[in-house]
């Protein structure tokens, strides 16, 4: 039998993950030794017995065979919180590609422990009269701030340790020498960092509507009945679905279980807290980059000890140390940003799955335009699928314009606001409601376009618009063709053949000359930078502040302003032209979610949007609200090409200090795939070619993609070529992998 080694942690802190140690697998113990089983090792000179947490296992050591110690035993209680997240981890290094630090310090996000933080309460140890005596001694001797502090604790046996620091300005030095003297005691209690500062928890619950009621109660008894599954709810904007997740997580809080509220972006933190808080109180707590070191660190103390019931947050919160999960919500899941930029680079969606797959909870995700990966998954029985049609009540959704901006050009408009646009604009400002401009900036300044036509210069082998380069080229970053950028439109000999330039601070500029007296807020990366701005700004406008909220994809994800009733998409089509496969659906998407920011209150909403390109079907079905014939259109274009969901892909980007050595390494690890794997299991390859950015701090990048209709299938390739580079001994290269791709490398 060929021998099996054991990486094992001894300390699962995430400081120091760094260290693995390699132990023999007994035969005896083959079987019960896993990735995240946990293990007792003989560890150090003495061979002491610790207690340890298997990372992963291998055939091979970089160690003599003789020399490596047995695994002594394996804890029979079960997995453990701390031996699942290991399970994920070596889930997450397999089916994304990463190293196992990388993985683990993915899942043990927590960087070190904190000191904690301490409540002190100054208490008297005298009697009240006692304690006046001893205040008019210390005035006679002319030791004031001692006297303050004896004389505020006359009428009071305890007071809080900052409470007297501030208001009676005495130092810790003096409370310290009250102490020596006997006069008081200073108490200290270890205390949870809790971010969520609210008080009012009034909440007006909404009657739920027969079909909210359904897929509370459908979720709950599949769950119940031992089948928790995955369950997809589209449901149009406004429609309710926030409340139909408080409904199922308060049911499962009533059943001693808890639950992962996962949010897209931190610009919807505040909404979505205030909203759960006013359900569950101090049971609900919150995670993201804003929050300081110990914050963070408490909230992970909080949910290992029981202490809350929901954590909210945007994909890191997934890996919260619950012992009880019942549910992860996933709202709005087709947003891009639950995909990991960094190794290893995991989908929420997918992870959420796994994780709950080991906890035997259920998954719910959520969304007015959902991925088409889980609306596939979903047509197809693999999810459980609910409609929301209609929104409760009297809201309607919006009526929807759609400008061609090649006919305002046509006409001498050259501003940023068609005159439909600005109409509606004035209009809303005498009424004294709200407007929304939203601009469109994905992308913006790889693709070239005329503004006369439309056209937009695309690759002819490749169906991806071209990227300008500084050298006048144009490149298809999927296939490395190039042209040089020509004068004049090859459509209809426009010279307006272009790049779109503009930024949320010239439409801030623009609307202050159009319209001198409205109040205008602006919401993009510039104004977020504090760790309150999302909060002060959202907040801003919910409370009726300003009259125009202007920002970028940010401002349309999921906010809920009663009294917005206009909304302006500004350029809508520049993500249409990006590099990208994904281009059209990302376009429906959020000229969809926002147009949804409209009439969501008692008044009806109108939306606006701004297109050189109307007759496009994402534009077109975006205006109709048509996610079904958006769906039949994308779906049947993304099986004519092999584009996800239908296949797979792997993007593979080699990162290089020597442009050469990078071209020669993609060409040596396509060759590889094409002679190794590409007959017998029928895997397609594209490229290798340079990479979108094909420099970044002197480093070269370049990229290829494989193919195919098995997911399982590209794992085995990717594994094939880790190998490869683990013979290499690559140096000064170094190679990154990326599954179903949510942006091109």
């Amino acid at each position: 039998m060929t021998e099996r080694y054991a990486d094992v942690i001894i300390d699962i802190a995430h400081e120091k993950v760094d260290r693995v140690f390699q132990y023999r697998i007994p035969e005896e113990l083959s079987e019960a030794v896993r990735p995240g089983v946990q293990v007792r090792v003989p560890f150090g000179r003495g061979n002491q017995e610790k207690t340890g947490y298997v990372v992963d296992i291998s055939e091979e050591t970089d160690y003599p065979p003789e020399k490596i110690k047995a695994v002594s035993s394996v804890d029979e209680k079960g997995m453990s919180v701390e031996g699942r997240q290991i399970r994920i981890a070596y889930w997450l290094k397999r089916n994304y590609g990463s190293t196992t630090i990388a993985a683990l310090k993915t899942v043990l996000p927590v960087k070190q422990k904190q000191k904690p933080l301490e409540k002190k309460t100054v208490v008297r140890c005298l009697s009240g009269e006692e304690a006046a005596l001893a205040a008019g001694e210390c005035e006679r001797k002319h030791q004031r701030a001692k006297a303050r502090v004896l004389a505020a604790l006359q009428t009071e046996e305890e007071l809080p340790y900052e409470l007297i620091r501030q208001k009676l300005h005495v130092s810790a030095s003096t409370l310290q020498a009250l102490e020596r003297q006997g006069y008081l005691c200073i108490e200290k209690e270890a205390c949870y960092r809790n971010p969520v500062r609210m008080s009012d928890r009034s909440e007006n619950r909404p009657r739920l509507n027969q079909n909210q009621e359904r897929i509370i109660g459908e979720v709950l008894a599949d769950y119940r009945a031992g089948r928790p599954g995955v369950h997809l709810v589209h449901g149009v904007t406004g429609s309710g679905k926030t409340e139909v997740y408080l409904g199922i997580i308060e049911e499962m809080i009533a059943m001693g279980k808890q639950a992962i509220m996962l949010i897209p972006e931190i610009a919807l933190t505040y909404q979505t807290l205030l909203r759960f808080y006013k359900r569950f109180g101090d049971r609900v707590s919150v995670i993201n980059s804003t929050l300081s070191a110990g914050e963070k660190y408490d909230q992970i103390e909080r949910a290992k000890a029981g202490e809350i019931d929901v954590m909210i947050g945007p994909r890191s919160a997934l890996f919260t140390p619950f012992a009880n999960l019942g549910v992860i919500v996933v709202d709005e899941e087709h947003e891009s940003s639950y995909k990991s930029e960094t190794s290893p680079r995991y989908h929420a969606r997918e992870t959420a799955v796994e994780i709950a797959s080991l906890c035997g909870a259920s998954v719910v995700l959520g969304s007015a335009t959902p991925s088409l990966e889980a609306y596939y998954r979903a047509v197809s029985g693999e999810y459980k699928l609910y409609e929301m049609k209609e929104r409760p009540g009297n809201s309607v959704l919006p009526m929807v314009h759609t400008v061609d901006l090649r006919e305002e050009l046509k006409q001498g408009n050259r501003s940023m606001f068609s005159r439909k646009l600005r109409e509606r604009m004035q209009d809303r400002l005498s009424k004294g409601e709200q407007t929304i401009l939203f601009l469109n900036r994905r992308g913006y300044a790889g693709f070239i376009s005329c503004r006369s036509c439309g056209h937009v210069m695309k690759c002819p082998h490749c169906d991806v618009s071209l990227s300008e380069h500084r050298n006048g080229m144009l490149t298809c970053h999927y296939c490395g063709y190039q042209e040089r950028k020509a004068a004049k439109c090859p459509s209809c000999g426009s010279p307006y053949l272009m790049g779109f330039k503009a930024g949320t601070e010239q439409v801030e500029e623009a609307i202050h000359r159009e319209f001198p007296g409205a109040r205008v807020l602006r919401m993009d990366a510039d104004t977020t930078r504090r760790k309150d701005s999302y909060e002060r700004i959202l907040s801003a406008f919910a409370d009726e502040e300003a009259d125009i909220l202007v920002g970028t994809q940010m401002i349309v994800k999921g906010h809920d302003f009663p009294g917005v009733t206009l909304v302006g998409a500004l350029a809508a089509d520049l993500s249409l032209n990006r590099n990208d496969y994904r281009a059209g659906e990302r376009t429906f998407q959020l000229l969809t979610q926002a147009a949804g920011r409209a009439g969501r209150g008692e008044r009806p909403g109108e939306v606006v949007i701004q297109t050189y390109q109307p007759e496009h079907y994402s534009v077109v079905y975006a205006a109709r609200q048509d996610y079904q014939g958006f769906y039949a259109e994308e779906i049947a274009y993304r099986g004519l090409v092999g584009y996800p969901p239908v296949e797979h892909m792997l993007a593979v980007l080699i990162v290089s200090r020597v442009q050469e050595d990078g071209e020669k390494l993609g060409k040596e690890m396509t060759d590889l795939v094409k002679t190794e794997m590409a007959d017998a299991a029928g895997l397609r390859v594209i490229g290798p070619a340079e990479a979108v950015i094909g420099k970044i701090s002197d480093l070269y990048r370049h990229t290829f993609y494989i193919r195919h209709g098995v997911y399982q299938t590209l794992v085995e390739a990717k594994d094939r070529l880790e190998n490869f580079c683990r013979e290499r001994e690559l140096r000064g290269q170094t190679v990154q992998f990326d599954f179903d791709p949510m942006n091109t490398f």
